[in-house]
């Protein structure tokens, strides 16, 4: 779904002529399909859309090690599958071509900005640090319960306005994986980084807020998955 809706919003909706919703909508997008979704789905699997936020969370104490292969296949799967339906829709138009990027993300020539390696990689270590500084805080016991999905698909939404003229921001392997699948060539050659510094990112995100936020007692107990309270996203971004 983050997929389909997220990178569908930029491939079939952003640059519609006259009406294009552009940088602003699609960052929107992402946002909304993480917060819809963590309501509809985040009691069944706590609505984990994003290799990164998985590792984070285990990085955190919040989510067990022995869970998040079976995560992260079903995450790629489902990206993958879902660029493969809004690939169907999207060539249905006369002119349709994938060279234009299927919403792809990417480094130096491939940024949307120009943007180096070194800069690229640094926007998604530290953008995604800060949407697990979110989701960490926002599935806290001690947060107002209920408001999760709402933090989290807004600060989704916030590091997409920042990040899009950089990479197209990732933030989500998962998400990255599915449109380079389709485009292949530089998408898949330059995939690596959107799968190494997310989950750096992430992983830096989760651990932080365990060790500087919450009790020495509570990040001591046995890892459990709180499906309610941990409704979250994201780039499963899907990004």
């Amino acid at each position: 779904m983050l997929v389909f809706g997220g990178c569908g919003s930029a491939v079939l909706a952003a640059a519609f002529p006259q009406l294009g919703i552009g940088f602003y909508g699609v960052a929107l997008a992402f946002g909304l399909t993480v917060l819809t979704m963590a309501y509809a789905i985040g009691h069944v699997s706590g609505c984990h859309l994003n290799p990164a936020v998985s590792f984070g969370l285990v990085a955190g104490r919040r989510f067990p090690v022995s869970e998040l292969l079976p995560y992260i296949i079903a995450q790629v799967t489902g990206g993958i599958a879902a660029a493969g339906v809004l690939y169907v829709v999207a060539s249905g138009k006369a002119g349709f071509d994938l060279s234009s990027g299927f919403a792809s993300n990417g480094y130096a020539e491939h940024s949307p900005g120009g943007y180096s390696l070194i800069a690229c990689f640094v926007a998604e270590v530290v953008l995604t640090f800060f949407f697990l500084m979110i989701i960490m805080g926002a599935t806290d016991k001690r947060a107002p319960a209920g408001f999760a999905p709402i933090a989290i698909g807004l600060g989704l939404t916030l590091i997409h306005l920042i990040g899009i003229p950089v990479t197209n921001l990732s933030v989500n392997p998962a998400r990255s994986t599915g449109p380079a699948i389709f485009v292949g060539g530089w998408a898949t050659a330059q995939l690596w980084l959107f799968w190494v510094a997310p989950i750096i990112g992430g992983t830096l995100g989760g651990a932080l807020y365990a060790a500087m936020f919450e009790p020495a007692a509570t990040v001591a107990e046995p890892p459990a998955v709180d499906k309610g309270r941990a409704a979250i996203a994201s780039g499963k971004s899907n990004r």
